[in-house]
């Protein structure tokens, strides 16, 4: 079930996408899972606001990996013209590099939902088609959107909003399967993404609790989406692609790294951390770390320290004992 994916005028070789997270994918994270089979990623929601205003901060988000040949760049906001002016500008500063504009009406955090951004589009389908509008008519690239079942739990209007987004000019959507508020609370819905994938002529990426390959799988079965989005499966896990390939090729599936192998992987990202912030504060480290010691021996003490860890040589260290401990249990 590993098949190309084609949105707007643009094909990629496969179907398996990391999906954006906020304060999770940076660009050392994005290049390990390009490393091991994810064939596109999304940059971190990046503020159209900010942007405007030539936020130094902002404009880092859009560094990108060597691995990084095609990026979709997620943008939020809530104002027509600062999103169409915003993506133009993104678009002309990556160039060849962009695969798409992708439009955030999903996230619900309170922070961005609670400003009208995010999530809250989804309560305004009016306003969120007029974004969609204005960014397809300032850049060449395609506008894809990703937003969740539907706001309030219990008022699924993802479909609606679905047909909405496609006729604003969306080349494609990724749809989250829970409610925004919700959060990550219970199961996703997979049916809310096998309907709009029925009703609608532009591709569906499907997003929510993809956490193996055999869960991968399953989506496609279920939903026959175009695409898996991989979010919270892929944390501390980026061999999770590796194990989508397997299964999706008809194979057994990724037996998963050994401790050795998975402390290295660790070591290397605090080491491209550190190389790509200059030697400097290593603390965005400490939640990866949190991730990549699940399942070791004594992972909770190991946590504990993380915590304090603030040198590459704490979280080399760190790493090692887990390994050690884990090897000799």
């Amino acid at each position: 079930m590993i098949r190309s994916l084609q949105i707007g005028s643009v094909t990629l070789p496969n179907n398996l996408i990391l999906a954006p997270m906020a304060g999770v994918g940076d660009v050392v994270f994005r290049h390990l899972c390009r490393e091991l089979g994810a064939q596109l990623t999304y940059t971190e929601m990046v503020s159209a606001k900010a942007l405007s205003y030539a936020n130094k901060k902002t404009i880092h988000l859009l560094d990108l990996s060597p691995l990084e040949d095609k990026v979709s760049v997620q943008l939020f906001g809530h104002e027509p013209e600062t999103l169409a002016t915003q993506a133009r500008w993104v678009e002309e500063t990556l160039q060849d590099r962009l695969f798409a504009i992708d439009v955030n009406m999903g996230c619900p955090a309170r922070k961005i939902a609670g400003k009208g951004d995010g999530a809250a589009l989804m309560r305004d389908p009016d306003l969120a088609a007029s974004i969609v509008k204005a960014i397809v008519s300032s850049v060449s690239c395609p506008v894809t959107v990703k937003f969740r079942r539907g706001y309030e739990e219990g008022h699924e209007t993802a479909l609606d909003f679905a047909l909405r987004m496609e006729d604003a000019g969306a080349s494609a959507v990724a749809i989250h399967g829970r409610y925004a508020q919700q959060f990550y609370r219970g199961k996703a819905d997979w049916d809310i993404i096998r309907r709009c994938k029925d009703a609608l002529s532009i591709p569906v990426i499907g997003n929510g609790d993809i956490v193996d390959g055999s869960s991968a799988l399953e989506m496609l079965r279920q939903t026959n989406c175009d695409a898996v989005m991989v979010g919270r499966g892929a944390q501390g896990n980026p061999w999770i692609f590796k194990d989508i390939a397997s299964r999706l090729q008809g194979g057994s599936g990724f037996v998963g790294p050994s401790p050795r192998e998975k402390m290295d992987l660790a070591i290397r990202h605090a080491e491209l951390l550190q190389k790509q912030s200059k030697g400097g504060n290593l603390a965005r480290m400490r939640k990866h770390a949190m991730w990549y010691v699940a399942g070791t021996k004594d992972a909770a003490s190991t946590r504990r320290k993380i915590n304090d860890a603030e040198t590459l040589e704490d979280f080399t260290a760190l790493f090692n004992e887990a390994c050690r401990l884990t090897e000799e249990a």
